[in-house]
């Protein structure tokens, strides 16, 4: 690509069926976008993605815009938008560890954890979450009542001085207030 480069974030949202992705990238492919970096997949029935596009300085955007938003149209899609961001001014964060979070399903857990890794200065490349329904409600496998729980698993990067042990304790709070287990783990990197 000779000349400028410019950077554009995608996102879309819409119940899931075949063909989103074949659509939304045709119309990026028609107006000279290449897919950089991307993540795709399906939430409680919707899938989703968020794409980093790049492109030229003749892109058009007012025209992508009203491509990708007749596609929106077609495929029933909730959202679809796209907006220029800036180049990724420095190097991608590379995870460094795991940290995983497991515990009975109530409203803020991700924000408590979130919360207590920010304050670490711990940066955050990438978070998934699940709920695993009790199948057997109120009356449990044991009598106990059964309950839902929450699995969150966030790759994380720490800063330089904060050791495994250090965040452990740091935690140590944030699993007393949420009930929750938190368990840290080194990524193994791959040798260059």
């Amino acid at each position: 690509m000779l000349g400028p480069v410019r950077h554009f974030a995608v996102a879309a949202i819409g119940r899931d069926r075949p063909g989103i992705v074949a659509a939304v990238t045709q119309d990026l492919l028609r107006h000279e976008l290449n897919v950089e970096d991307s993540q795709m997949t399906i939430l409680g029935g919707h899938f989703t993605t968020m794409m980093i596009v790049s492109g030229g300085d003749a892109v058009d955007v007012g025209a992508l815009r009203t491509d990708l938003a007749s596609t929106g149209r077609e495929l029933n899609l909730e959202a679809i938008s796209v907006e220029e961001v800036a180049a990724a001014a420095h190097a991608m964060s590379v995870p460094t560890h795991i940290v995983t979070v497991y515990g009975v399903d109530h409203p803020g857990i991700v924000h408590a954890v979130s919360a207590a890794l920010a304050q670490c200065e711990v940066n955050i490349t990438d978070l998934n979450t699940r709920l695993v329904v009790d199948e057997e409600g109120a009356s449990g496998a044991n009598g106990d009542g059964g309950e839902d729980l929450y699995a969150m698993m966030l790759e994380v990067v720490l800063p330089e001085g904060l050791t495994v042990r250090g965040l452990d304790s740091m935690l140590e709070a944030t699993r007393r207030d949420q009930g929750v287990e938190i368990t840290i783990r080194a990524l193994e990197q791959e040798a260059a």
